[in-house]
């Protein structure tokens, strides 16, 4: 039986402290729901903090790089895709995940959410700019979700992937948005 893959984008280098707490969180949500999770793949902003926090509860991890090697790999990462294809790789990361999950927003995040509307998938926004929620959510209405936190993208999940969750955290976060 095919795996269910989350897909979490977000911002490298601009990733905000609030990013990467709410990206581990993110991740080792993912992997505790049995999820397998994918990511950009690097060591840096919400995907080695989404990759960190999935392996922090023994879970799945593969990342699409954009570089032909696996240099600047998180450490986070179980599986390695190097593409050699620069920005064009995030059509991979977009197309073979099931929901994409949008940790904070960046250029390249915004091109993801973008190819991820493009091929209706549904996205959920979690600690997103208002703008660009508004923004967003007007190119696609029906496959763009808007959230405050990890546990309400995880519920999201579910209720997209229409299975009943067997353990979910429904602790409230403690981070602030």
């Amino acid at each position: 039986m095919k795996k269910t893959i989350v897909g979490i984008m977000g911002p490298s280098l601009g990733a905000t402290e609030i990013n990467l707490k709410n990206a581990y969180k993110l991740g080792k949500l993912i992997a505790e729901n049995g999820w397998v999770l994918l990511t950009g793949g690097r060591k840096s902003g919400v995907m080695d903090a989404a990759s960190l926090g999935a392996k922090s509860a023994n879970g799945l991890t593969i990342g699409i790089l954009p570089e032909a090697d696996t240099q600047n790999i998180s450490d986070g990462v179980d599986i390695a895709i190097v593409t050699g294809m620069g920005s064009a790789r995030n059509s991979i990361n977009v197309l073979s995940s099931d929901v994409v999950i949008a940790c904070g927003i960046g250029a390249v995040t915004v091109s993801e959410i973008a190819l991820a509307i493009k091929a209706n998938k549904p996205v959920i926004l979690l600690n997103n700019e208002p703008e660009s929620q508004v923004f967003l959510q007007y190119l696609s209405p029906k496959n763009v979700m808007i959230v405050t936190t990890p546990e309400e993208a995880i519920e999201q999940v579910w209720q997209l992937l229409n299975k009943k969750p067997t353990t979910i955290n429904h602790q409230p976060s403690t981070i602030n948005q």
